[in-house]
């Protein structure tokens, strides 16, 4: 009995020690600007429509690049790369940074067709 009261007394004392050095919440920083709602809310509208001035060429506005491809061969290229199950395969992910035979695909592509 003396000894579960220690544990007790002991286990209380922590708790108190703990909750003496325990911090205050300050709440949030009070405002210190002098603008009104309205103000403010007219800045955040132009500021939104106006351009990003940290990005690259904010100010230029729609730029075109002029290309001699053919629409239908960048179009079978994209669908030619998006079919390839090895395009996001990184040598450097294997050892010595070769990619194991495995993962190449067969030379010869057999098809079959459906018995009907």
């Amino acid at each position: 009995m003396k000894t579960s009261k220690l544990i007790a007394a002991a286990a209380l004392s922590l708790l108190a020690a703990a909750g003496a050095h325990a911090e205050t919440y300050e709440g949030v920083h009070p405002l210190t600007t002098a603008n009104s709602r309205a103000d403010v809310s007219a800045e955040a509208r132009v500021a939104a429509r106006s351009g990003n001035p940290y990005g690259e060429g904010s100010d230029a506005g729609v730029q075109t690049v002029a290309s001699n491809t053919d629409r239908a061969a960048v179009r079978a290229q994209a669908v030619a790369a998006a079919h390839n199950p090895l395009q996001s395969l990184d040598r450097r992910a294997f050892y010595r940074d070769q990619v194991p035979a495995a993962y190449y695909k067969p030379k010869v592509s057999v098809t079959r067709q459906a018995g009907l």
